[in-house]
């Protein structure tokens, strides 16, 4: 009987030998190397939605500047408004940088997010913060493209909540992904980060 380790090496041996063999026979029969998977730089992408003041506005009109992306919802007990104070917090500290910067917070929950919703919660936060909501198709499409992971979930009294992604996502002046922002530090350290992207 083969000791264990050289079973393993045989298997795996034959695993990349039949990977080799399977991309050669893809290649050879469609012409081209076998699909990219998909990475960070494919977060991201065109959508159009309304804001707190019932302005449209659209991944084109956000270009020039760098922007940072929270989704949530309002009716959120906690890991949203908490979000949301440590943003404002970064944005005040930037100071008169803090123009230079978009500030978005999407909804998950377009149901109960209307603009007036949006625009009262945000009072409570920076105003530089803005608030965007639309029809369940657009925000889909937009999660979607913006790999956000998103669900209703029933509660007993007939209410419901919703789970989704809770991170910050930071966007060049481009659109372009460039990576989750930490908000978790000190809001000096987070706001000299940003402004290298100014």
């Amino acid at each position: 009987m083969m000791p264990r380790t050289t079973r393993i090496v045989i298997i795996l041996a034959a695993f990349l030998g039949g990977l080799l063999v399977f991309t050669t026979a893809l290649f050879l029969l469609t012409g081209r190397p076998t699909p990219q998977v998909s990475t960070a730089s494919a977060v991201g992408g065109p959508f159009e939605l309304t804001d707190q003041n019932g302005n449209t506005i659209t991944d084109e009109s956000l270009k020039g500047r760098p922007f940072l992306i929270f989704f949530g919802f309002t009716h959120c007990p906690d890991i949203c408004p908490t979000a949301l104070f440590e943003m404002s917090e970064i944005l005040t500290k930037l100071g008169p940088d803090a123009g230079k910067i978009n500030a978005l917070f999407v909804t998950v929950d377009p149901e109960r997010d209307t603009p007036a919703r949006l625009k009262d919660y945000l009072s409570s936060f920076n105003p530089q913060l803005r608030g965007v909501t639309g029809s369940a198709e657009a925000l889909d499409k937009m999660l979607k493209s913006y790999r956000v992971y998103y669900k209703k979930v029933p509660l007993k009294d007939g209410d419901y909540t919703m789970d989704h992604t809770a991170l910050v996502y930071l966007m060049d002046k481009q659109g372009r992904f460039v990576a989750p922002f930490n908000i978790k530090r000190t809001p000096e350290a987070a706001a000299e980060d940003l402004r290298k992207y100014l």
